[in-house]
């Protein structure tokens, strides 16, 4: 306890002194910012005026600037009309040496003053362009000499130090001649000497690019107007040697070999231009696209101007040489195509009446179209769409592509297509012909390939070029008659072939199917299965739909054999009722209307064709059930056909049943 007491008096105690000490601490604090205050106080009235003497000063210092100023240009005024009058009596003493005809300074005869002999004689020549030429003819004579040997000896200097590559000598030799009249012939010295030693590589537009690369950058550090040079050394370049460099290519070609001719046009036009936009980087001035425009207009244009004449002409003779020697190739005399009233009047019989009119040919089996001369028309085509892309004036440019486009559709579809198609037509037999070979399917394929590569060409080259022009509409207009011409003969061609498949299966049936098939004289040995006509038939018919399958795409399998399978069956329908049956023969029948139905189940097209032939069955079923003279037979019939043929049947036995009102 006493111990506790003890350290609280302790702790007393050391309270008392830190709050003495604190306390100390505090009146120390308070003293010196009192003295802090003074100072501030102190060091703001010094503040004040040092800045009221500061602003004493400057006021001084204005007015004593603007007694300088006042003071320099009174000077000024006194010293110009002096250095003007130095200068003119300077320039009256070498005046007066060349009136004597002895020029005595240094500086005339100094090699290393010639900058300062530049400077004067230039000067001198131009007050002696103002006096008169009869009292001073010979001083006149004689600055002029002096002007023109200076002006030399400034340019064989320049020219020097540009071989020695001395930027800063030829930056002040350029600096001094530039006011002389010489300055020019300068420039056409270094842009002469630029290119010496330039065109070593066979490609000279790649040359050139290298060249201007080089001196854009040295032009800058020698002239003080680099953009003017540049334009000029740029002009130099087209007017003379890319100008040269396309004469030579095109008019050893031009009237020699076309193609090779239109081939260079278009490398070099296009090579030139590349060069032109490279060329767009540089400084050339403000209107630097329509400047090059001109150096390419003036080297191309006579070139330009009979370009689609020629483009035309040469597409002509290729396209017809390209079809001649395919028709040589095939040892073939191209028939002519008759035109006119004539050839119309008879086009709108063959396709009112389906006649063949005028004689049938026998093409072997050729039809007449080549891929491979397709490939090469519409390659010698893309070609000339590309040129006439680049070659042509944007003005003229939808002109000359649809100029181009209807010459594609005159040997492409006219003299190629639509002549296959006449021969097409020609070669197919009439239906009453026996063992016909139908080669038009293989025209109609071929045909439709060919469109489908035509059709392609049309919207990746052509469309581009027209499709914000007018002609772009006589474009469509075009091909939309093209296409319809081709469909009419083709439908027409189609028509033709389906019916010389029906005749071909009525002769194998007139041929093939016998009376006694339906009614045999001994039924007790009648195997049930269908007959040799029905099998030659089925067997024809599923060759047939290969070859229409083969030979389109799309909804035309589905038209073409829709057409087929409704006149198959009504070939059926009518050969069928030509027969008496008995019991054995009307299920023979029957089997013989089955397998017609699975041939037409090959067609693979909408089910209500197929339903026909259900009701072929049925009629069959009702012809052989009308020849027994009782119900009960009848019956006893309906359920042989059941017990036979099964559940395949039994949908058309029931509809005969309820025909006959059987229960």
């Amino acid at each position: 306890f006493k111990k506790f007491v003890n350290h609280i008096e302790e702790l007393k105690q050391l309270d008392e002194r830190i709050q003495r000490k604190v306390e100390k601490l505090e009146q120390q604090c308070h003293r010196e910012a009192k003295e802090f205050a003074h100072k501030v106080q102190d060091l703001q009235r010094s503040n004040q005026v040092a800045f009221q003497h500061f602003q004493e000063l400057d006021e001084h210092i204005s007015y004593v600037a603007t007694k300088v100023c006042h003071l320099g240009d009174q000077l000024e005024g006194v010293n110009t009309p002096r250095q003007r009058a130095v200068e003119a009596q300077r320039l009256m003493t070498y005046f007066n040496e060349f009136l004597d005809g002895e020029l005595r300074s240094d500086v005339f005869n100094n090699p290393d003053k010639i900058k300062e002999a530049a400077d004067i004689i230039q000067k001198l020549h131009l007050i002696a362009q103002e006096l008169p030429f009869d009292r001073f003819s010979d001083v006149k004579a004689k600055i002029a000499s002096k002007y023109h040997d200076l002006e030399r000896q400034l340019i064989q200097e320049f020219t020097a130090a540009q071989r020695r590559g001395e930027i800063g000598r030829m930056r002040e030799v350029a600096a001094v001649l530039l006011h002389f009249k010489g300055y020019a012939h300068c420039v056409d010295v270094y842009i002469k000497q630029c290119q010496e030693g330039a065109y070593m590589r066979n490609d000279v537009f790649e040359d050139i690019a290298i060249l201007c690369q080089r001196v854009n950058k040295q032009v800058g550090e020698v002239f003080c107007s680099p953009e003017t040079v540049m334009a000029k050394l740029i002009q130099s370049i087209f007017e003379n040697r890319i100008q040269t460099h396309v004469k030579e290519r095109l008019e050893e070609t031009r009237h020699s070999d076309v193609e090779q001719y239109l081939k260079n046009l278009y490398d070099l036009y296009s090579r030139t231009t590349a060069l032109a936009a490279k060329l767009t980087d540089f400084n050339l001035g403000s209107d630097k696209h329509t400047f090059l425009s001109k150096l390419i207009k003036n080297i191309f244009s006579c070139y330009l101007e009979s370009y689609i004449d020629m483009e035309r002409q040469y597409l002509q003779n290729r396209s017809g040489l390209i079809l001649q020697r395919f028709y040589d190739s095939k040892n073939h005399q191209k028939r002519p195509v008759g035109t006119g009233s004539m050839q119309e009047l008879k086009e709108r019989i063959r396709q009112r009446t389906n006649l063949p009119l005028g004689p049938s040919i026998d093409t072997h089996g050729e039809t007449f179209l080549s891929q491979e001369v397709v490939v090469n028309l519409l390659q010698e085509t893309r070609h000339a769409f590309e040129r006439c892309n680049k070659l042509s004036d944007p003005a003229d440019l939808p002109k000359n592509a649809f100029s181009i486009f209807l010459l594609l559709v005159e040997y492409l579809c006219v003299d190629h297509i639509d002549y296959a198609l006449e021969i097409g037509l020609s070669a197919i037999p009439s239906p009453d012909a026996k063992n016909a070979n139908l080669y038009f399917l293989d025209v109609v394929q071929q045909a439709n390939t060919i469109f489908h590569l035509f059709d392609k060409q049309f919207n990746d080259h052509l469309m581009p070029l027209i499709s914000s022009s007018p002609k772009l509409t006589e474009c469509l207009h075009k091909k939309k008659e093209v296409i319809e011409q081709m469909e009419v003969k083709l439908d027409t061609g189609i028509d033709r072939t389906l019916n010389c498949m029906i005749g071909q299966m009525k002769h194998i049936l007139v041929t093939e199917q016998k009376k006694t098939d339906f009614k045999p004289e001994d039924e007790n040995n009648v195997m049930i299965q269908y007959t040799t006509a029905c099998s030659k038939v089925c067997a024809y018919v599923s060759k047939q739909v290969e070859r229409v399958r083969r030979s389109m795409d799309g909804k035309n399998v589905d038209t073409v054999l829709t057409e087929l399978g409704v006149r198959f069956h009504r070939l059926i329908h009518e050969h069928l009722q030509q027969f008496n049956y008995s019991s054995m023969g009307g299920m023979l029948a029957i089997c013989d209307v089955a397998e017609y139905r699975r041939s037409a189940k090959d067609f693979r097209v909408r089910r209500g064709q197929r339903s026909c032939f259900c009701h072929l069955m049925t009629l069959c079923i009702f012809y052989s059930a009308i020849t027994h003279s009782h119900l009960t037979s009848l019956v006893l019939y309906y359920n042989q056909i059941h017990a036979k043929l099964g559940r395949f049947f039994t949908s058309s036995a029931w509809i005969m049943r309820e025909n006959l009102n059987l229960n």
